[in-house]
């Protein structure tokens, strides 16, 4: 099926005062047959121990996902996997998950980030969950 939406992609990523890698990493793959998958992963606190875990989890979902193993099971696996903060009772790397699917859909999945922001010609919309 032709695919006729346009998607820019881009990112930034800012290190905190005094500290030498980010917490922040974005994954971009292309699946063969699930499109492209986008992560965000932000490792809680800083430095190299959040730097070393959100790569470790967009990395491993970019990863499932692209060899089509189903969203749920990529889900749980990542719930399953990353260590949990005593402070804060939330896994050490939170992520947002972007699916551009080939049938012209996108999927988006959080986990402990804040809700996407969806803009449409300059106006924000509203998602369905």
């Amino acid at each position: 099926m032709m695919n006729n939406l346009t998607f820019s992609i881009d990112y930034q990523s800012l290190n905190k005062h005094h500290e030498e890698l980010c917490g922040d990493y974005v994954d971009i793959t292309q699946g063969t047959e699930t499109g492209k998958v986008i992560v965000l992963s932000d490792g809680l606190g800083s430095g190299v121990k959040a730097n070393i875990l959100s790569t470790l989890c967009a990395k491993m979902i970019s990863t499932m996902l692209a060899k089509s193993i189903p969203i749920e099971e990529c889900i749980e696996t990542m719930a399953h996997t990353l260590p949990v903060c005593k402070v804060r009772g939330l896994g050490y790397s939170t992520f947002t998950i972007l699916h551009l699917k080939d049938d012209q859909t996108l999927e988006i999945i959080n986990y402990d980030n804040p809700e996407a922001i969806v803009l449409r010609q300059g106006k924000a919309i509203k998602l369905s969950y």
